[in-house]
């Protein structure tokens, strides 16, 4: 089976570069940014506006290496993780998930707010956050992953994932 991915846009962001950006959207709350639509795709875009979050699919484009087994950012016991547990870029496929604000759709440009996404990464997908499909009714437990919310709202990237050269 040969699986083809499109980029549909691109994501402009104030983080150029990938050491101290902030590793989840919790630590980029107040962070706007924008998609740049390609045109061929503008039209899916209609009724977006009405929702007010949305899922960014992204691929990592610095990504050069890919691991099964990596330490964390949030990793307090200093343990390698299987890459499946964690939100690594290092991923076999390298493609991102974020949930953003949506703050307007004009035109093929998309403003969002509470990103943590690198300038310049290909969007492969949106979907739209619909709380009665995608709202957790139970409690959601987050396996070794022991951070509290400052702490995840505070951490940014080192260079654990950044290509030695």
């Amino acid at each position: 089976m040969n699986i083809n991915l499109r980029q549909i846009g691109t994501i402009h962001s104030p983080f150029c570069q990938l050491e101290n950006m902030p590793v989840q959207p919790k630590g980029a709350r107040d962070m706007l940014a924008t998609i740049e639509i390609k045109e061929e795709f503008v039209q899916g875009l209609k009724d977006l506006d009405g929702f007010n979050f949305i899922y960014l699919i992204y691929y990592f484009h610095k990504v050069k290496e890919h691991k099964l087994q990596v330490l964390p950012f949030n990793e307090k016991t200093g343990q390698k993780r299987g890459v499946f547990s964690t939100r690594t870029p290092m991923h076999p496929n390298s493609l991102g998930l974020s949930v953003v604000e949506l703050i307007k759709v004009q035109d093929n440009i998309v403003t969002i707010k509470g990103v943590d996404i690198l300038d310049g990464t290909p969007l492969v997908d949106i979907k739209p956050y619909i709380e009665n499909f995608d709202k957790v009714d139970l409690v959601p437990t987050s396996g070794w992953m022991k951070a509290s919310l400052e702490e995840v709202s505070h951490k940014k990237s080192d260079d654990r994932f950044i290509e030695k050269t």
